[in-house]
């Protein structure tokens, strides 16, 4: 099982990549997590991508798929991943064809813009591990503080409203167009991201998956 979760910031990605691993048994590949990584480990591609961050440069879309090369040739990734955050753009959605990393499903969560500002003005990240979770539907045991490695939960600047907004109009003019691309290769599946609870929507994603014979 290969999956891809597309959907504007805030739509639940994150949130159902990590229900969707455990209940797969499969890893999510987070782009930021693996990116990350790569520097602290030192390895020659995570170097090449410390000089463009040391330096405030993007990272090249070349060394991003470098990284998830690496990442996806680990044992944990035999049976399937999730990749989160990545292709952002249809250059990278070419790249990662270019270098054979192949996909058994593309999945959009689809949520208005104006749900997506209100969701993420309650999301809160842990400072530590960066595990989401949100004041109303998916809080913390304990106000302020991570479940799983009791780091402190804060708010994102990237999550305030005006910011929010700004993150939207690139969505909609790089990340969108990825929904015709997969399309027309017969990858696409559309997932309301908005049904009520995290467990709905999961649902909805697994339904999806069990049509096509691929749970």
């Amino acid at each position: 099982m290969k999956l891809i979760l597309l959907g504007p910031p805030g739509a639940g990605k994150g949130t159902q990549a990590e229900v969707l691993s455990r209940d797969l048994n499969i890893p999510t590949i987070s782009t930021g997590n693996i990116l990350r990584a790569a520097v602290k480990a030192g390895t020659p591609i995570g170097l090449k991508a410390k000089s463009y961050m040391d330096a405030g440069k993007l990272v090249p879309d070349e060394v991003i798929i470098g990284i998830i090369q690496e990442r996806l040739a680990e044992a944990d990734c035999a049976k399937g991943f999730i990749l989160d955050g990545v292709p952002r753009t249809i250059a990278q959605a070419e790249a990662l064809e270019a270098h054979d990393i192949q996909f058994d499903h593309v999945i959009s969560l689809e949520i208005s813009d104006e749900a997506i500002v209100k969701r993420m003005d309650g999301r809160r990240v842990c400072a530590k591990c960066g595990t989401p979770f949100h004041v109303e539907s998916k809080p913390p045991k304990t106000a302020g503080v991570c479940d799983l490695c009791g780091g402190e939960l804060v708010e994102r600047d990237d999550d305030k409203p005006e910011t929010v907004r700004a993150r939207l109009v690139v969505y909609h003019d790089e990340t969108e167009p990825l929904k015709h691309f997969y399309q027309e290769r017969g990858k696409l599946n559309v997932v309301p991201g908005d049904l009520g609870t995290i467990e709905d929507t999961t649902r909805a994603i697994k339904q999806v998956l069990e049509a096509s014979h691929w749970t």
